[in-house]
């Protein structure tokens, strides 16, 4: 690590702990030269999820976007903006966890009522509604039972 002030190369590790947010090591370091202390973050690389659309084209993987799907199938219900940041970390974890640089927008949506279910299952049948693209009415009503027979 290079020094901040006088750009020597060697340094000592002073500290050593994880950030707040627990997604990297921080650590504090002493030039060997000057002394000055300065803070450093390690972090694991990552590679970029692609999102594979029905179509065939490929784009990079956006939180936002599926935060904007939940917030849609749970409004005006009881579900708080923490539970749905908390489905999405596990979405992207097991995604990073297992290796997966690549997955078929189908493969998310079936990923997010896995999970959506358990988090309200008045916002899964919306989202399922979205997701599956119901044609009719019929299609809509065979959802509603299988959820209730559960």
């Amino acid at each position: 690590m290079r020094c901040p002030k006088c750009g020597c190369d060697e340094s000592k590790v002073v500290d050593s702990r994880p950030s707040e947010s627990n997604d990297a090591i921080r650590r504090r370091r002493e030039c060997i030269k000057c002394g000055t202390r300065f803070t450093t973050y390690e972090r694991r690389e990552e590679m970029p999820i692609l999102v594979v659309k029905k179509d065939g084209s490929k784009e990079t993987f956006e939180r936002q976007k599926l935060m904007r799907g939940l917030v849609t199938a749970t409004v005006k219900r009881n579900v708080a903006l923490e539970d749905l940041n908390n489905l999405i970390d596990d979405i992207e974890s097991y995604l990073r966890d297992n290796g997966i640089t690549e997955v078929p927008s189908q493969e998310i949506g079936k990923l997010v009522l896995q999970r959506l279910i358990d988090v309200d299952k008045v916002a899964y049948v919306r989202f399922a509604s979205v997701y599956r693209d119901f044609k009719d009415v019929d299609e809509f009503n065979e959802e509603l039972r299988s959820l209730a027979n559960e």
